[in-house]
């Protein structure tokens, strides 16, 4: 039998889920708009949203609330190759990182490998579930840093450029020592029978690490990334324990992987 206290908490959590996916679908939202959505008066959504201002996971306006700004890396703003990476299938991306965000437990130790689709997935993380997040990459942590209410441990390394990730034996004595409950890895190709791919050797190794690590793995991946392979061998098709993709996916292409016994998500 739950106590008040109990269930007021479930009440605040499931409106605190409310208010975040408002905002991540449109921008902003008036407390007028959220009383409406909520069913509750305005006081009540006034100190929930201060709550969340709180834990930084959102930015009050004048007159309700707006989400947070991805944070952009300023000496990346004129490089062509960064953008197009941010850009490319950023809708699909968004809608595979809410998803994927919503598989995580109350309680998880989560890590998730360096890229875009891991870095929305980051965004999208739920509210007061007592997380704890390991990244070996720079801007997770940087973003992670404006979440009052999430665990951050950031490995040592090398650092890359490209994606700000740290690499390297120190990285991945670091990995070795967590035990993780939810890994989402972002992939350059996934192939049912050469297994999940990336363009850089020291990703590879470390990315690696963190399956070797991890009790349930998911691979976020937009639907181009099937059928591709790329130079370095992250792990077997066989270590994957669900894919979360988008709609532009088609049977045929996910067929071989459903025949392995691996769970798929399609948002």
């Amino acid at each position: 039998m739950t106590t008040n206290g109990v269930t007021s908490r479930s009440k605040q959590e499931r409106r605190f889920a409310t208010i975040l996916e408002r905002l991540r679908q449109t921008g902003s939202a008036s407390v007028e708009d959220l009383c409406t959505d909520l069913g509750v008066s305005v006081h009540t959504v006034r100190r929930d949203l201060e709550a969340l201002h709180t834990q930084g996971v959102l930015r009050r306006i004048h007159g309700g609330a707006a989400q947070l700004e991805p944070m952009f890396y300023e000496p990346f703003r004129a490089d062509r190759s960064f953008l197009e990476q941010m850009e490319s299938f950023a809708d699909e991306k968004r809608r595979i990182a809410r998803a994927a965000a919503a598989l995580v437990c109350e309680g998880d130790l989560v890590a998730m490998t360096a890229g875009t689709t891991t870095t929305e997935t980051v965004r999208c993380l739920p509210t007061n579930h007592n997380l704890t997040v390991v990244t070996n990459t720079v801007n997770v942590a940087m973003e992670l840093s404006k979440r009052k209410d999430i665990e951050v441990f950031v490995t040592g390394g090398n650092l890359r450029g490209t994606w700000f990730s740290l690499v390297g034996p120190t990285a991945i004595q670091s990995i070795s020592k967590v035990f993780i409950d939810t890994l989402f890895i972002g992939v350059h190709g996934l192939d049912a029978q050469c297994g999940l791919t990336c363009i850089n050797p020291d990703e590879a190794e470390l990315n690696r690490a963190m399956v070797r690590q991890a009790r349930r793995k998911i691979v976020v991946a937009d639907s181009s990334k099937f059928g591709v392979v790329s130079k370095w061998l992250i792990a077997p098709i066989t270590d994957v324990d669900a894919i979360v993709t988008d709609t532009g996916i088609t049977e045929e292409k996910i067929a071989p992987f459903r025949e392995l016994g691996i769970a798929f998500h399609i948002v």
